[in-house]
């Protein structure tokens, strides 16, 4: 998921990998709270576009285009809540 995330966000080195894995943790934790079943869907197309769109909105300082992933993610995340293949 690492590799997977950090391409998302057009990072080419290690360098921010400590803080991608806590944005990862995160953004499972999050959806999971939400009532989306996480376990054993990290290859899940859904789940995985959710975990880069929710890093790419809280990733680094002075990121213009937060608000908008920020939406994007909530959708996402609400989406799946309410499916009954993701409830938990």
């Amino acid at each position: 998921m690492l590799e997977k995330v950090r391409a998302s966000l057009r990072i080419k080195n290690n360098k921010f990998d400590e803080e991608i894995r806590d944005l990862i943790d995160s953004a499972f934790i999050d959806l999971k709270i939400s009532g989306v079943n996480t376990v054993s869907k990290e290859t899940d197309p859904l789940i995985i576009q959710a975990i880069k769109t929710y890093c790419k909105a809280n990733f680094g300082l002075d990121n213009k285009d937060s608000e908008k992933y920020q939406k994007s993610y909530d959708s996402i995340k609400e989406h799946l809540a309410l499916c009954g293949e993701y409830n938990v």
